[in-house]
């Protein structure tokens, strides 16, 4: 998985394309930000011609770390609608890729 900013400074509007493989196929959503509270929350609409994705970020001070909740919210279109069921298994793949990533990156900091 890779993400690469396209355009903005990290704040609202700032546009990400987020390239990822799924069942096998690369694919890319283009990401927007919709939202962002410094220090608490990041929403970011994705989107391409088969799903819309809201992905929510939230931060919360724990000890001497911060405790991430990420969360992604998938609304499939057209045919891919019928079949997103069979889909759960490459989702829950996709999902622990992105969290190991994220814990990479994460700990790097």
């Amino acid at each position: 998985m890779a993400t690469v900013r396209q355009s903005g400074d990290g704040g609202i509007g700032t546009v990400y394309l987020n390239t990822s493989e799924f069942l096998g196929r690369k694919t890319e959503l283009s990401y927007v930000v919709q939202e962002f509270v410094p220090g608490e929350r990041i929403r970011l609409r994705g989107e391409n011609k088969t799903v819309t994705s809201v992905d929510t970020l939230t931060f919360v001070a724990a000890g001497d770390g911060t405790e991430v909740t990420y969360t992604a919210e998938l609304a499939f279109k057209g045919a891919a609608r019928y079949v997103a069921p069979l889909f759960r298994p490459a989702l829950t793949r996709l999902g622990d890729q992105a969290e190991a990533g994220l814990r990479r990156a994460l700990s790097r900091l």
